[in-house]
């Protein structure tokens, strides 16, 4: 693919073949393997996409499959500060008051990251129609429950205002192929510092939104649950139905976590396999009896 810069790849092209750098047999071949998808999808007979149904993208049926899909592709990784704690999950509906933090709360871009309106993404809640985690809470919880909403709240905040649990949602900017790489595949700031301030104080649940294994090794400890998200997309409202219990958690990994960016690349059945969560994890729950 040259997304850029075509016009000199074209006539880079043309030199060489003219001059016999690049034979005629080899761009006969290419064009040959592409005009044979075409035809396989009949392409020629039908050039343009049936807009009869154009209508219909983004129905109500369209989110509601999408909402369907958050919930059961989420993965539980903990529930319970230690292994004979009580598990967090699920939420009381009922509290008199919550807190929501984190970077990716109230981000509908960020939900949706890469390749979505634009090659890399945007960020905020203008880019398409859909719901914030924050807003699925708050359309979730009773009415008597008070939400409040703090990005990056410090300890003495939420120390002072006595909340009974709190929910972190925090993880990765969105990106799209080679601007994606890193080499630590660490937590976007302010992540770290609201999982430290938040979870050192109160009960909390934290969602991490990323389109892969991030380290999180060394919150765990703070940490009462946590759910990898992944992308959840436009419907948030997915998130909330598991953490509030409507469905159970189902997911299971579909690669390794691993515990540092040392250990990679990490598979099964490597000599020294030793992973934070392994391929095929995920923690199994009910939903919730009303």
């Amino acid at each position: 693919m040259v997304p850029f810069n075509f016009t000199e790849f074209i006539d880079e092209l043309t030199y060489q073949v003219k001059n016999n750098i690049i034979p005629m047999s080899r761009i006969n071949d290419a064009v040959q393997r592409i005009l044979r998808v075409k035809f396989v999808m009949g392409l020629f007979e039908k050039p343009l996409a049936d807009l009869s149904m154009a209508n219909q993208l983004g129905s109500q049926e369209h989110r509601e499959l999408a909402r369907e899909a958050v919930r059961k592709s989420l993965v539980l990784l903990k529930n319970g500060k230690y292994t004979t704690a009580k598990p967090l999950l699920p939420l009381p509906k009922k509290a008199p008051k919550i807190l929501v933090a984190g970077s990716h709360a109230d981000n509908l871009g960020y939900q949706c990251g890469g390749w979505t309106i634009t090659w890399q993404g945007l960020g905020g809640n203008d880019l398409t129609t859909g719901t914030t985690i924050l807003n699925a809470v708050k359309n979730t919880v009773d009415p008597t429950t008070q939400v409040v909403y703090n990005e990056n709240p410090d300890s003495n905040f939420v120390k002072s205002n006595k909340f009974s649990y709190a929910i972190v949602v925090v993880g990765e900017p969105p990106y799209a192929e080679m601007y994606g790489d890193s080499s630590n595949l660490t937590i976007s700031e302010p992540g770290p510092s609201t999982i430290n301030s938040v979870c050192g104080a109160v009960k909390c649940v934290v969602v991490v939104i990323s389109g892969r294994p991030v380290v999180i090794q060394p919150y765990l400890e703070k940490i009462d649950a946590l759910v990898a998200a992944w992308l959840p997309g436009t419907e948030g409202q997915g998130v909330a139905d598991n953490l509030f219990g409507d469905y159970g958690f189902t997911g299971k990994l579909a690669r390794t976590w691993f515990k540092t960016v040392d250990q990679l690349p990490m598979n099964v059945g490597d000599p020294h396999y030793d992973p934070l969560f392994p391929f095929g994890f995920g923690i199994t729950t009910k939903p919730a009896e009303n």
